[in-house]
């Protein structure tokens, strides 16, 4: 009986064993195949980070050698540069008409693209479309339909017998000229918004319907609730692309006129790579972070209150 328990108790030991190596050899090959992946975020994204901040406190003028001054860049941010102030001032009016601006313009066509109709699809194709063409190659475009002399846009206002525009080549108007650029790209976040629309369950209309509810309480009272979670992920990456936006302003007016259009993203490009101040672009890289990751915070918190998930769940 002694003999029968102790080779029960060596098979199992047995087992065991065999388990263990069969893990610790799975392990092994499971993080063969993540190295690349660690060592490139590694090398490529986490070091230029710690680089940068480390940049932020010298003096590094891309050609000479960088030295320690400590807080001074961004003690001089936010004493002495009033274009620090200026970009960010811009940014942030950018920022706020833009963001609603484009969710609202994304979901009421994610709304009407939901429609069973004929034609849907294709329809759907032509909006997504412009998205995906270049920055730069829509940006010239652009310049050429705000062009005052000869652009599209004024040609159309000077039909309809309105104003003609000196769109990005006036104070006033850039800004609303760019914002008006953006509604171009809103592919993506449509079809965000639109494979929302279609994962909420039909029987939720047709019990308002049974109830007397019209158009506009199935809109409030079943989509913008049940649409929430989404709303949520396209605010939070609406916000993030907008306060780096760099590209069209770079490529159209240079931050002019007058500066009115001088993003913040623009401005710490100036200074990286037009005036070689890397070690004060490395600050102002780092505000911009810890400015980003505040909103979005503020933003996932504040979303405990108006967000719904499904069961009820906030």
């Amino acid at each position: 009986m002694q003999e029968v328990l102790i080779g029960k108790a060596a098979r199992r030991s047995q087992r065991l064993s065999g388990k263990l190596r069969y893990r610790t050899k799975e392990a092994f090959w499971g993080v063969v195949c993540v190295l690349p992946a660690i060592l490139g975020f590694l090398l490529w994204q986490l070091g230029p980070i710690v680089g940068s901040l480390l940049l932020a406190f010298t003096d590094w003028s891309v050609a000479g050698v960088p030295h320690w001054i400590g807080s001074a860049n961004f003690q001089r941010i936010f004493f002495n540069d009033e274009l620090f102030y200026k970009s960010l001032s811009v940014t942030l009016s950018y920022a706020l008409l833009s963001v609603p601006l484009t969710m609202l313009f994304a979901f009421a066509l994610a709304l009407l693209l939901n429609q069973k109709l004929a034609g849907t699809r294709i329809f759907r194709t032509i909006f997504y479309l412009p998205s995906t063409v270049p920055v730069i190659a829509s940006s010239v475009l652009w310049l050429w339909l705000f062009n005052p002399d000869f652009g599209l846009l004024n040609a159309i206002l000077d039909q309809l017998g309105l104003p003609k525009q000196q769109w990005i080549y006036d104070e006033a108007t850039v800004l609303p000229s760019l914002i008006l650029m953006n509604l171009w790209s809103v592919g993506p976040m449509m079809i965000i918004f639109l494979a929302g629309l279609q994962g909420i369950p039909r029987y939720l209309y047709e019990a308002v319907e049974v109830d007397g509810g019209n158009a506009l309480h199935k809109l409030w009272h079943i989509t913008v609730p049940l649409l929430t979670p989404t709303i949520l992920f396209n605010l939070i990456l609406s916000i993030i692309d907008t306060l780096q936006a760099f590209t069209q302003p770079y490529v159209m007016t240079q931050g002019g006129p007058n500066n009115a259009s001088l993003l913040y993203v623009l401005y710490l490009y100036r200074k990286a790579f037009k005036e070689a101040q890397m070690g004060y672009a490395s600050a102002l890289a780092w505000i911009l972070f810890v400015f980003i990751a505040v909103v979005s915070f503020l933003v996932m918190r504040s979303s405990r209150r108006w967000v719904y998930y499904e069961g009820g769940e906030r």
